[in-house]
């Protein structure tokens, strides 16, 4: 099923006391009237987008509408790895796993800036500071290295990194970074 509803007790996994969690196949949305599921994502309170391949995510984002449905949502969105990858206007070409059939890397530019993720994770050798530095510099707009432990907050287009862990913007411009230990 396509969209479907569970409560907390059937979601273990889900431990932020939500009372209701909705599961959305993008793949499937196409598919099915928009009357059977836009009404429930327009009355959620958080939209929560795990991760993934960000290319075949926005792709899909895309083609069930739902990509359309964003800048219109009350909803806190929240990004998870590649949930949140794909709000940023491109991914870089290190990045690019799943090629969409319009090619390159343009995902939904709802962020004015790109992000690295899993900054410094142990089970991924090639997400360094280093690999960091040089995705970065193919970057046309600021760019966020961030580790597990950051996440970034956009209001309003106000941009807020929370952290406790560690992260790095790089701007287009090589003179100016700033960064969080």
């Amino acid at each position: 099923m396509a969209v479907h509803q569970r409560t907390r007790a059937q979601n273990p996994h889900v431990r932020v006391g939500l009372e209701v969690v909705g599961v959305l196949e993008l793949t499937a949305l196409p598919s099915i009237d928009e009357e059977q599921w836009v009404r429930m994502v327009q009355e959620t309170d958080v939209l929560l987008v795990n991760g993934g391949d960000p290319l075949y995510l926005c792709y899909w984002m895309r083609q069930s509408g739902l990509a359309d449905l964003l800048p219109s949502l009350s909803a806190v969105y929240v990004g998870l790895s590649a949930g949140s990858v794909v709000m940023a206007p491109n991914i870089g070409e290190d990045f690019v796993r799943w090629k969409p059939p319009t090619g390159g890397d343009e995902t939904l530019g709802v962020v004015g800036f790109s992000m690295f993720p899993h900054l410094d994770h142990e089970d991924l050798p090639e997400n360094t500071m280093a690999d960091a530095e040089k995705w970065a510099a193919g970057m046309q707009v600021p760019a966020y290295a961030i580790d597990d432990q950051t996440a970034i907050k956009v209001t309003d287009g106000t941009v807020e990194v929370v952290s406790e862990g560690h992260w790095k913007l790089f701007t287009p411009s090589p003179e100016a970074s700033e960064s969080g230990s």
